[in-house]
Order: structure tokens, then C-alpha cells, then sequence
């Protein structure tokens, strides 16, 4: 199948997305109509979502326009001006209709979650009838003041944030997500598809230059940090350029025969780790040892799973006493729904207090101190209620947490661990900051299979459902006599 050749050429990795584009390909194949869902690729930047969009125009042997959404405020950006004004024009799909030259053009609407409402109207809800199967075959814009048919068209929309597309828009389109790539998926990538194309980029090939595995694996964890391989592309192709700098200084710009410049520089160059680092300079992303980070004798620190639309981090949530009138004190740029989940791991521990031998009495008289580092950075959701419940616990118990493990997971009143999203970026995260355990949500255990086999063995990973059992796997194994109450 053409679709399927292209897809695998020109994207390493990504099966369930590519089995799901595949069907939505095969369907309208068979059917020689496009009325259907709007596919929306949804995920971090840089992990391949308008490159797929492009695969898929080229599999077609369809032009392709793209209609760059982000800040647009006015829905004549869409619906076209009214003849009436001055500079009035058409709107941004008729323009790429035109820019196309054809009436059934793939075109990308890009960034759709950055449209948003303005003082001329809201764009996204001029989207709606652009994107409605049953209406789009009379689009009319303003500007044209005549119907035109767009049902030929296939659009592809893409987002970062699923969470700020407008809900009725959102009911348009079929949602496609793309998660970040492990350290494994980034190199084979890197080895298959950048490189060689930052090689041609500056005028080079594998006989002037060859970047060794260890040297990618040094740049994909010391020098980038992100969920895609936009950096990445960007960092070699520093490289290329310096290779390409000392062969061009050889050669004094002269016209010089390859062979005669391979003698004289003894090609091919060879970039290992120690040329990577008298390239690009000092690391700017050192593999973080959060263990290292925070001593063992510390009490109220846990570790937790955060899901951002640039991809997973850990976060780390300290827990303190001090003298005051009982207040619950939370700092670090925090949203209404993480600051309920503490008070819900709040009220957990107090309640069951007597079943853990806690003393309580105490918080009457003392102010309760919350803090997520990295206070610029906003954080909201409910996903963090096992890592308060644990802190909260380990600071009133005055027992330690292990220090291995890191854990995801919002927790109800009752006790019960319910399931979170963002499974895979989590535990990637983890896994970057040497963390190589972590306590997920039982409901999650159908998520973990999304992970490359090498991560899944590199993890112990354990499943909890409730936080009694929480406790039982998070707590350092010399807080016996805590866990002896359970």
C-alpha cells in the first residue's frame, strides 16, 4: 500500500498514529468520498505532526497548503472581507485554495488551539462550518459572496493543547495523538532522517564527516531537552557547519578535487564525544540525578509526574511546619485544581490519623507550607494528589519516602487512586532524571504498553489503588513500624 510506504519512510516510530491515519486513508480510498471526521494531530512541538500532515499529501498526490492559525483574532481571517472595505480579500482557505491551483488540496490548519476570540469576531467558530462535512460543500466567503465547495478538500488541523481547543470545534474532528519520543526513538530518528539531511544541508556526506552513537546520545541528553527533535535538528546542524567550516578553511576557498582535500584532512572527520563538547561548548542539560539532588534524611519531599504540552517533568513537592494559626500556605504558581487536590490529600491524612498513629494535634497550631519549585512556571490539574498525599504524610509521620521512585495519580477523599493521562511522558520524564521507579494508577496499566519495550524494562513499575497501598510501596522499607499498622 502506497500510504503505508510513504508513512514509513518518512516518520520512525508512531504505529498507532500511523494505523490510525491508515485507516482513515484506506476508508476514503474505498469510498472515493471525504465526508468524515477532520483528523486534529495533537501533541508536543517538534514531534512530527506537520510532517505527517505533508506524508499524507504526497501518499495522496495532493498539493499541499498550509494555514499557519496561531494569534489570528478576527474571523474575516477566514470568512473573507466584505468588497464594501478597503484591502478587503479573500480569507485564508480560499487563499490557499488559490495558492494550491487545484480544489482538493490537503491543507494543514496549524496551531488550532492558538485561535482564540477578538473585537471582529471568533475565528474558531467561523472554522465550524468549514469543517462540518454536512456544510462545508457550500462555504461561502464573504469576499466571493458565492458558494464554493470544499468538501473535496482534506483538512488536517494540529494542536499542542487539546484542552484550549473549543469544545464545539473540538467535536469536529477526530483527535490523533502524538506523544514524545524516548531517547531510543530520538536516536534512530536522528541516525535515519537528520542527519543525513543536515548533510546535504551543508554541502556534506558520511565520507567528510561521521558523528558517532555515543556523540548523538551526548547531544540528545546534554545538549537538548524537549519531547521532540526540533532542537536536536538544530544542534547538528551546528555541527555540519563546523565540519563544513574546517574543510572550507582547508581548501582556502579554493576549487579543490575531494580526493585531494581527504588527504589533507584525513577524512572522514570523526566527531566523538570530546569534539561534541569542543563544538557546542559546556552541557546545557546535565542528566539530572534527582536522587542525588535531595539527601536521604529529608522528610516531606516526594516526587511527581507532571504532563505539560511540551512533555513530561518531574516535580518536586516539599512539605513543611512552622509556628502560625493552622493555615494551609501553597507558593508555586499554582492553578484552583491543584490546590483542592491538596486539601483533598489534607483531609485523607487527617482521617486517618488514628489508623497510622499520627499526631495531628499539632497542625491546629502550625502553618502548612506547600511548595512546587520552579515558582514561574503555572501548574494545575489533579494528577499530583498522590505525591501530596505522600509528602503530607511522610512530614507528619516523620518517615522517609523511598528516594528511587516518583509517582502520578489523583486520590479521592475515600482513599481510592484514580487514573491520569499523560502516561508515557511521565514515565519518560522519569526516566531522563534517573529516576527508575514509579508508582502509577492501576487503571493506567493498559497506558505503559505505549512505551518502547527498552524503557519498560529499564523501570520497575508498580500499580496501586488506593493510597494504604501507596504508602506500602512509596515508603522507605525502615519505616516498619508505620506500616506494621496496616
Amino acid at each position: 500500500m502506497e500510504f503505508r510506504q510513504q508513512l514509513e519512510a518518512d516518520h520512525e516510530g508512531m504505529e498507532e498514529v500511523k494505523k490510525r491515519i491508515l485507516e482513515f486513508l484506506a476508508v476514503k480510498q474505498l469510498k472515493n468520498e471525504l465526508k468524515g471526521p477532520i483528523l486534529c494531530l495533537a501533541g508536543p512541538p517538534g514531534v512530527g505532526k506537520t510532517s505527517m500532515a505533508k506524508s499524507v499529501a504526497q501518499s495522496l498526490g495532493r498539493n499541499f497548503q498550509r494555514i499557519a492559525l496561531g494569534g489570528i483574532r478576527d474571523q474575516s481571517d477566514i470568512r473573507g472581507h466584505r468588497k464594501t472595505y478597503i484591502g478587503a480579500m479573500p480569507g485564508r482557505i480560499l487563499q490557499a485554495i488559490k495558492a494550491a491551483k487545484s480544489n482538493n488540496p490537503v491543507i494543514l490548519l496549524d496551531e488550532v488551539d492558538k485561535i482564540g476570540p477578538g473585537p471582529q469576531g471568533d475565528p474558531s467558530a467561523a472554522l465550524l462550518e468549514v469543517l462540518d462535512p454536512e456544510q462545508n460543500n457550500s462555504f461561502t466567503d464573504l469576499y466571493l459572496n458565492v458558494p464554493f465547495d470544499l468538501s473535496q478538500v482534506l483538512f488536517i488541523a494540529t494542536a499542542n493543547d487539546v484542552r484550549k481547543i473549543p469544545a464545539p470545534l473540538l467535536d469536529r474532528m477526530e483527535l490523533v495523538e502524538l506523544t514524545s519520543y524516548s531517547t531510543d526513538e530520538k536516536l534512530r530518528i536522528a541516525v535515519q532522517h537528520i542527519l543525513p539531511k543536515q548533510l546535504e544541508r551543508h554541502a556534506l556526506s558520511p565520507e567528510y564527516m561521521k558523528l558517532e552513537r555515543e556523540a548523538l546520545l551526548k547531544i540528545i541528553e546534554n545538549y537538548t531537552r524537549e519531547a521532540g527533535v526540533r532542537q536536536l535538528e538544530r544542534v547538528i546542524g551546528a555541527v555540519c557547519r563546523n565540519v563544513a567550516l574546517r574543510i572550507a578553511e582547508s581548501i582556502n576557498g579554493g576549487n579543490v578535487e575531494a580526493d585531494i582535500i581527504a588527504a589533507k584532512l584525513n577524512l572522514p572527520i570523526v566527531v566523538n564525544e570530546e569534539e561534541v563538547h569542543k563544538i557546542l561548548g559546556k552541557e546545557k542539560y546535565i542528566q539530572t540525578d534527582m536522587i542525588r539532588r535531595q539527601t536521604a534524611s529529608q522528610l516531606g519531599i516526594a516526587f511527581g509526574l507532571a504532563w505539560t504540552p511540551f512533555g513530561g517533568e518531574v516535580l518536586v513537592i516539599e512539605t513543611v511546619l512552622s509556628e502560625g494559626t493552622g493555615k494551609v500556605v501553597t507558593t508555586g504558581k499554582l492553578g484552583d485544581v491543584i490546590k483542592e487536590s491538596i486539601q483533598v490529600s489534607l483531609s485523607w491524612v487527617r482521617s486517618h490519623a488514628n489508623q497510622y498513629g499520627l499526631d495531628v494535634s499539632h497542625l491546629e497550631k502550625s502553618d502548612l507550607h506547600v511548595h512546587l519549585p520552579a515558582g514561574s512556571i503555572g501548574k494545575d490539574g489533579p494528577s499530583a494528589g498522590c505525591a501530596f498525599t505522600l509528602a503530607l504524610f511522610s512530614l507528619l509521620s516523620r518517615k522517609k519516602i523511598r528516594r528511587d521512585s516518583a509517582v502520578t495519580g489523583e486520590v479521592t477523599l475515600t482513599g481510592k487512586v484514580l487514573p491520569v493521562g499523560g502516561i508515557k511522558e511521565k514515565v519518560l520524564a522519569a526516566h531522563r532524571n534517573a529516576i527508575f521507579r514509579v508508582a502509577l494508577p492501576k487503571d493506567n496499566m493498559k497506558d505503559v504498553m505505549d512505551l518502547d519495550e527498552n524503557i519498560r524494562k529499564s523501570m520497575e513499575i508498580v500499580f496501586v489503588e488506593d493510597v494504604d497501598e501507596l504508602i506500602r510501596e512509596m515508603m522507605d522499607k525502615t519505616s516498619h513500624d508505620i506500616l506494621s499498622k496496616l
